[in-house]
């Protein structure tokens, strides 16, 4: 068991993580489709993650965590059940989509740079919460 701050960097670590390979992956395809429209195209993805999913996924797991009344949880307590399947999802349908080719590389491009920065910054939020916010747990 771990004091319940560390839940906080365990999530920035798995959502940076991910981040960082969705992020990667969508900017090594990206350089043969340098234009204005898959930018905007990115700008969209990520405007619509950050907002409507990963932003109230942090503010979510954030006040699900504080309302812990034990300062020590289980590690895999940074998640809950339907995160960890909705994770599971996301990983194995990106996986389908490029090994099958079930979309044109021009799609993997603007699409997962623009993902791939909405769980980058959904991890650096969760960095936040440990290093500068949750300075009130012991660090044990």
């Amino acid at each position: 068991m771990i004091s319940k701050k560390y839940l906080f960097f365990l999530a920035g670590i798995v959502w940076t993580i991910a981040g960082y390979n969705v992020l990667h992956i969508g900017l090594q395809t990206y350089t043969r489709y340098l234009s204005p429209i898959p930018f905007l195209g990115s700008v969209a993805v990520f405007l619509f993650f950050h907002f409507m999913i990963f932003g109230k996924l942090v503010k979510k797991h954030t006040k699900r965590i504080n309302g812990y009344t034990e300062n020590k949880k289980w590690f895999w307590n940074f998640f809950d059940l339907k995160s960890f399947l909705i994770m599971a999802f996301m990983i194995s349908a990106g996986v389908l989509i490029r090994n099958w080719n079930l979309v044109p590389e021009w799609f993997i491009a603007f699409f997962y740079t623009g993902l791939g920065t909405s769980l980058l910054l959904a991890g650096i939020r969760f960095f936040y919460q440990f290093f500068f916010i949750q300075t009130k747990f012991s660090i044990q």
